[in-house]
């Protein structure tokens, strides 16, 4: 018996969506890890995208921004311990203004 997690990166392999496959892990991951350790953050911001070893965070809250920057170490510790954490090495922060991403 095999564990479906155990096959859905070769399956997304030959469907050609392993991009979409680590960003779906990495979202679930962040927003399990911002719950746990900045739970007033929960909610409050979204991962817009993967680009190499980067994550970009957006939220409309410049304090939940200001928080998550200084918690942007641990944040990515516990990011690089978990199983979905896909290497990620920087959060790139920003603050959407007036309904307009920024």
């Amino acid at each position: 018996m095999t564990r479906i997690g155990e096959l859905m990166p070769e399956a997304a392999r030959a469907l050609g969506l392993e991009e979409e496959l680590r960003l779906s892990r990495a979202i679930a991951t962040f927003e399990a890890l911002v719950a746990e350790r900045v739970p007033a953050a929960a909610g409050a911001c979204r991962v817009m995208g993967l680009e190499g070893f980067a994550l970009d965070i957006e939220t409309d809250v410049p304090i939940v921004a200001q928080e998550l920057r200084l918690r942007s170490t641990e944040l990515l510790t516990a990011f690089a311990a978990a199983p979905g954490g896909v290497g990620v090495r920087e959060l790139r922060i920003r603050v959407r203004r007036d309904g307009r991403r920024v």
